[in-house]
């Protein structure tokens, strides 16, 4: 039997990340706001009674907790480099872009713009011949700070794709730090595949792109201003990230019950090609399966118009215990109590 999802307005899902992930920049905040200010993040962003290892976080929360961060300490950057990036910087960085005579003179902009701020890394634009590379060349020895790479590395592609109106396909992500266990996040964030433990962190275009037309009105940039980080923080790209591929047909197809065959036709391979590829992405059908069952329970557990009954139903649980035993072992949290949390802090 095939199960199907209940179409509703709100049928988009994107992906959750591990709290795991989110504690890089915790752990930075902690240093860098008062206690008090601590609190008040966290509670505003519901974050503050998800604690458990397994819990995971929204596009939403993130969104909403850089926001209110760079608002109130005057840091853009929220205390990820040495130096904070005051109010204004990134404003003044698409200004600065969005002028450009194509998408190589933007990007070459971007590095020289944040080597004006930055004390920890000089940015380098490369030209490879087949590729248009920005890396992260450290100015003095010190551990890479994960979450500060990724952001950077986040907003490269995300002005880039704003400003040639297009999301950019990736050629590839490398990160000067080791592996993490919540390496599988990262796939989330960026079309390409993505390396660890490498030399520099950097981010690779098609040398194709480099002449492709940047042009941004004033009114355009404002909006983008407005929703940042909003619109690059997480990606829709698919071409390279099979996961999100499947996950995306999976979502798309309305089939949560789907074979692994089905979904193999449907991405041109072989049921045994299909398995190895994902295998070397560190992941397997059913987990894409799960994972897309766990974001679209926390989606309608905080909308909170599905019962845990009807929320049961629609992911193709026989009864809602085992959507209850399930949800706490994705999650650590009961359905029940994650509604009833989420209710509070509305």
């Amino acid at each position: 039997m095939k199960h199907r999802l209940v179409s509703s307005p709100h049928d988009t899902v994107l992906p959750t990340v591990s709290r795991a992930f989110l504690d890089d920049w915790l752990s930075v905040l902690h240093h860098k706001c008062t206690p008090d200010q601590l609190i008040r993040f966290l509670d505003k962003t519901s974050l503050a009674d998800v604690s458990h290892p397994l819990a995971r976080v929204t596009h939403d929360q993130i969104v909403r907790l850089y926001q209110l961060v760079a608002i109130e300490t005057g840091d853009e950057m929220m205390g990820l480099w040495s130096r904070p990036i005051r109010s204004g910087a990134l404003k003044h960085l698409c200004a600065t872009v969005r002028d450009a005579s194509s998408l190589s003179a933007a990007l070459f902009r971007f590095t020289t713009f944040w080597n004006l701020l930055l004390d920890d890394y000089t940015l380098v634009l490369e030209d490879s011949g087949d590729t248009l590379k920005i890396s992260l060349i450290p100015r003095a020895s010190a551990p890479a700070q994960r979450f500060g790479h990724m952001l950077l590395l986040k907003l490269v592609h995300g002005i880039g794709s704003w400003l040639t109106g297009r999301e950019l396909p990736v050629i590839s992500v490398d990160f000067a730090f080791a592996r993490p266990d919540f390496a599988e996040d990262y796939a989330i964030l960026f079309p390409a595949p993505v390396r660890f433990g490498v030399a520099h962190s950097a981010i690779a275009f098609d040398i194709g792109l480099a002449d492709l037309p940047v042009a941004r009105s004033n009114d355009e940039m404002q909006e983008f201003l407005i929703r940042a980080p909003r619109d690059w923080i997480f990606t829709t790209y698919r071409e390279h990230a099979l996961p999100l591929r499947v996950r995306e047909y999976v979502q798309l197809s309305k089939a949560l019950g789907c074979s692994l065959n089905e979904a193999a036709l449907a991405l041109n391979m072989t049921p045994r090609t299909f398995m190895r590829r994902l295998d070397a992405e560190g992941t397997s059908f059913q987990n894409i399966k799960d994972s897309l069952r766990r974001d679209i329970a926390i989606r309608d557990l905080s909308l909170g118009n599905k019962s845990i009954e009807a929320i049961s139903q629609d992911l193709g649980f026989a009864t809602s215990a085992n959507l209850h035993r399930a949800f706490k072992r994705w999650t650590g949290a009961t359905p029940g109590a994650y509604r009833k949390y989420r209710r509070s802090k509305s």
